[in-house]
């Protein structure tokens, strides 16, 4: 301790003379003749200096629960991050549009006959004049040949039929098929639905393009003796490739029809509606709400405080070493002083 004091004066001569002029006048005030002033300083001071020392603990005990909890905050941060990364968020974009790429509807009609095909507007559908006779058909259509995707042994005939486009005049196109005899209890025709037609037109494999539309898409059936009403929602799906896939939601009501022909028949009329069912497209992708940047600035922040923190704690520590040389220092003098 004499050494660490030597060395201490040396160092600074300036602290060590203010030092000396407390411990005089200390001294001073020790060797009065009222005995009681000599007695009650150095048990104050000591008092108080016993209450800075107590102060300091509780100060560095409580940055080093801070700290633990820093070090907690970094663990429970980068664990949430990891999580995140695991588990992306879906989500739903909705885009407006007035007009839609027309879609493609595929039937499966076997050996049903189309009658007529027509656009009409504003939901306005005027009635039937000749039900179960040809009609006009004012449709794009095309016909197309083709190998069972599943089997590749199977041939099958699809009657393409471009769809509607204009969703704010609530554009849909209608169809009467006709079916003269079926060995079945029950008739449908199946149909599937594809997103361009117009891709289905420049495709210079129509062919195989088909194969592919069955092959991605699912089909759906309407029946016989009823008026199907199908509206059709488009959803695109953007994978984690980038690539983007496109499927159609639909909702379906059927109505029956009441054949007001005059002669019982035995064949089979079928009506099916194709329309928007409103002018949004659905956007779908994956997304991680983990943000890398949101994550380092916490980090950061985080790191500052421990620095902070355990620059305190060292400079606390440092202070109370300090104080309680001091006061070791000032007891020692005063009690030579005395002897």
């Amino acid at each position: 301790q004499l050494s660490e004091d030597v060395e201490r004066v040396s160092e600074n001569p300036a602290e060590e003379r203010e030092e000396e002029m407390e411990v005089n006048e200390d001294s001073s005030s020790a060797i009065l003749p009222d005995g009681e002033l000599g007695t009650t300083t150095p048990s104050l001071r000591f008092s108080k200096t016993c209450l800075k020392n107590v102060f300091s603990v509780i100060l560095l005990f409580i940055y080093l629960l801070l700290m633990a909890v820093a070090v907690f905050l970094v663990y429970q941060t980068i664990s949430d991050f990891r999580e995140k990364l695991k588990h992306p968020v879906m989500s739903v974009t909705y885009k407006e549009v007035s007009l839609y790429d027309a879609p493609g509807i595929a039937f499966y009609p076997g050996k049903a006959r189309l009658l007529s095909c027509k656009h009409h507007y504003y939901d306005h559908i005027p009635p039937l004049i000749n039900p179960g006779q040809p009609g006009d058909i004012e449709c794009t259509t095309q016909r197309i040949n083709y190998t069972d995707p599943f089997t590749n042994q199977t041939m099958k005939y699809a009657l393409v039929v471009q769809g509607p486009r204009d969703v704010k005049k609530r554009e849909l196109v209608f169809l009467q098929f006709h079916l003269n005899e079926t060995d079945q209890d029950f008739s449908a025709i199946d149909y599937l639905l594809f997103s361009s037609f117009q891709e289905f037109v420049s495709s210079p494999e129509k062919a195989k393009f088909m194969k592919d539309c069955e092959s991605s898409y699912s089909s759906w059936k309407f029946s016989g003796g009823f008026r199907t009403w199908v509206k059709m929602s488009l959803v695109k799906t953007k994978e984690e490739d980038g690539s983007e896939t496109v499927e159609f939601k639909q909702e379906t009501s059927v109505v029956n029809y009441i054949d007001q022909r005059t002669n019982p028949r035995s064949d089979q009329l079928f009506f099916v509606v194709f329309e928007w069912k409103d002018p949004f497209i659905q956007t779908v992708q994956d997304i991680i709400t983990a943000n890398p940047w949101n994550m380092i600035a916490l980090l950061c922040g985080i790191f500052l405080a421990l620095f902070k923190a355990a620059d305190f704690a060292k400079l606390s520590v440092k202070w109370m070493i300090k104080i309680r040389r001091r006061h070791l220092k000032r007891t020692r003098q005063v009690t030579n002083h005395i002897s």
